[in-house]
């Protein structure tokens, strides 16, 4: 059975506000005010970036009776996904968590997920069903580093603490490695993670909305 998915490889961009302190910063970041304690006002979001072309087709292979449930694993190739067993050397990424629906209405991917598959409904012509695959995504996490998803990785469908964000020169803000191995240098790091502005500390330079039950990420400039 052939089905498609769309995949999200990277990172979510951050939809945010940067406040600039010097006259520089201020021609490249707008629409911003100034946080208290020096730091600025910049909130967003970072959004999702998805794989342009067609949707990328995938082939079951029997490895469990749900299509990529919860501990199985993936197999990487130019034209396909084929799950596959986790203990074959074509496996590749192994699901975290998985849900029917979309990703934009469903719950959210662990944490430290490094990308997201995005599986369409698939129905066989028999009529009971059998073989059938509902719309529904996969939380996926590489078997072997890098892992994108993680703190400073650059990377992953989620911004956490540790990420660090650079300013895109358009009034946003989007993720970029922390050790400076991306194409853009890191300029804000995400240091916490509260419920509510206020509970950020002075240093704050920058609020980047994360969702979740502690929305708000407190940045400081790196």
């Amino acid at each position: 059975m052939t089905m498609h998915v769309r995949t999200r490889w990277w990172g979510s961009p951050a939809v945010c506000a940067v406040a600039c302190v010097a006259v520089v910063c201020a021609a490249l970041l707008t629409g911003c005010q100034r946080a208290p304690g020096g730091g600025v006002d910049g909130e967003g979001r970072l959004g999702d970036r998805t794989a342009t072309g067609p949707p990328v087709p995938v082939r079951t292979s029997g490895y469990g009776a749900v299509f990529l449930a919860v501990g199985e694993c993936s197999s990487f190739g130019r034209t396909s996904f084929t799950e596959v067993s986790c203990a074959g050397e074509r496996a590749a990424a192994r699901v975290v968590a998985r849900h029917d629906g979309t990703a934009r209405n469903g719950p959210r991917c662990p944490a430290r997920t490094d990308f997201v598959l995005h599986i369409s409904e698939q129905r066989p012509a028999r009529e009971d069903g059998d073989g059938a695959v509902p719309r529904g995504y996969a939380c996926m996490r590489h078997l072997q580093p890098p892992h994108p998803g993680d703190p400073g990785g650059g990377g992953g469908p989620r911004t956490i603490v540790g990420d660090c964000v650079y300013g895109s020169g358009d009034g946003k803000v989007r993720e970029t490695a922390c050790d400076g191995s991306g194409v853009y240098q890191p300029e804000f790091e995400v240091t916490k993670a509260v419920d509510a502005r206020s509970k950020c500390p002075a240093s704050t330079a920058l609020y980047v909305r994360l969702g979740g039950t502690a929305p708000v990420g407190c940045a400081r400039r790196v």
